[in-house]
């Protein structure tokens, strides 16, 4: 089975997504990251920029990916593109890697990023034209979704809980691997509130530690 996690930013991936794409690799899936947005150089100089994403490439190869790949879309300005040219780049990336399942962010974040790469992939994964995803889901990203607005619309209220209790450890591992990224507590982006999430997430479904998501669309043949 083919995977692709698609990330507004790096880390994102990690964060949502790094417990799950280490049970995929332990299962024999090939799990591969889209990384969708280059910072801007008035936000973020080039020089850190470039950092993040290498620290991208050590978390993805720590957790076993397949591949990962980066787009150079504007952050923190992705509302200034043309929706149809984020859909279709990452439509062709997830045509390019014959995606089983993918994982999006969740279109309630609070960070607009979010939510134009929520939007992008479900337009990007609609089943038409021999679309090969046959599952999406969008997953969890702490310091955005949790700080979401308090409407009912931007509400995560996940219906799938995936069992990370043996790949947390690495998980936390892929964290620490980025470097400008991570924080200390008590911020909801440092490893004790990620490994807190998790157990909160666990407990929900009767396990120890979890990652928590909501299921857009499943298509079973």
């Amino acid at each position: 089975m083919n995977v692709l996690v698609v990330a507004a930013h790096p880390d994102d991936e990690v964060l949502g997504c790094g417990g799950v794409t280490a049970r995929h690799v332990a299962q024999g899936d090939a799990v591969y990251t889209l990384v969708v947005t280059r910072g801007m150089p008035e936000f973020f100089p080039p020089e850190r920029d470039e950092a993040d994403r290498q620290d991208s490439r050590t978390a993805h190869q720590l957790l076993g990916g397949s591949g990962i790949f980066f787009l150079d879309f504007p952050a923190p300005r992705l509302d200034t593109v043309p929706g149809h040219e984020l859909a279709d780049a990452i439509r062709e990336a997830l045509f390019s890697v014959r995606a089983d399942v993918v994982y999006t962010p969740f279109g309630g974040d609070l960070h607009g990023d979010h939510k134009a790469v929520y939007l992008a992939t479900l337009v990007a994964a609609r089943p038409i034209n021999r679309c090969p995803v046959r599952r999406l889901l969008c997953y969890e990203t702490l310091s955005e979704t949790d700080w979401a607005s308090p409407l009912e619309e931007s509400a995560f209220k996940p219906t799938v809980f995936v069992d990370i209790n043996d790949v947390l450890e690495r998980k936390l591992q892929a964290l620490a691997c980025f470097r400008n990224e991570l924080k200390h507590p008590p911020h909801p982006r440092s490893l004790r509130a990620v490994e807190a999430l998790a157990r909160v997430r666990g407990s929900t479904a009767g396990l120890m530690a979890a990652e928590a998501f909501m299921l857009v669309r499943e298509i079973i043949a």
